[in-house]
């Protein structure tokens, strides 16, 4: 509990100091963006040479062990055009069943770090894929969480904006993951833009 309570104090403050900064990837975003719609030849004419990928919301819905179905060949496609070495999973629920499936595709997850919007995480890639901060991107559905650690590391992030839910299998966690989705962007969309 008090580890959470340190999240949250921390998640204000750089709330405050990133907000007009957040606006901006929200504002810039398009509404119903989802991960297969994430063009991979735009991204690497971009300048992107690193790809990062949240996982609940982005590549499953919450609490799965593995990526959509249809998203594989999106993936597969990814790890074809950046390499193996050049994709990690940064999520904030590193289950073993998710390291192990990326395992057998060469892509790392990232664990033993401080969870979203710390950082770390990110910091870690920068460190173990040898490129620059400029050249790596993170793909996270969360403003609060991915986006925002994004901005204090200083690496580019897509938004998606159209996260994967299935509320028949998990309704509680699901709800509970929207509404924090639609209380960030409002607290964005109305914070972000005072002085």
């Amino acid at each position: 509990m008090q580890q959470l309570l340190k999240r949250i104090h921390f998640s204000l403050r750089m709330l405050h100091r990133y907000r007009h900064a957040l606006a901006k990837i929200y504002d810039s975003s398009p509404r119903h963006l989802r991960l297969d719609q994430v063009s991979i030849a735009t991204l690497k004419l971009k300048g992107v040479a690193v790809l990062v990928l949240d996982f609940d919301g982005v590549l499953a819905a919450h609490g799965e062990r593995e990526p959509a179905e249809d998203l594989v060949p999106w993936l597969e496609a990814c790890i074809n055009s950046f390499g193996p070495k050049q994709v990690f999973i940064l999520s904030n629920k590193p289950l073993e069943s998710r390291i192990a499936y990326f395992k057998r595709y060469g892509v790392r997850c990232i664990v033993d770090v401080k969870k979203k919007p710390y950082p770390d995480g990110l910091q870690k890639i920068i460190a173990l894929s040898g490129q620059a901060a400029e050249a790596v991107m993170l793909v996270d559905d969360r403003l609060l969480t991915g986006a925002l650690a994004a901005c204090i590391a200083e690496v580019s992030v897509t938004y998606i904006s159209h996260p994967i839910v299935l509320l028949s299998k998990r309704p509680v966690s699901e709800l509970f993951f929207m509404t924090l989705r639609f209380w960030e962007r409002g607290l964005i969309s109305l914070y972000g833009r005072l002085g």
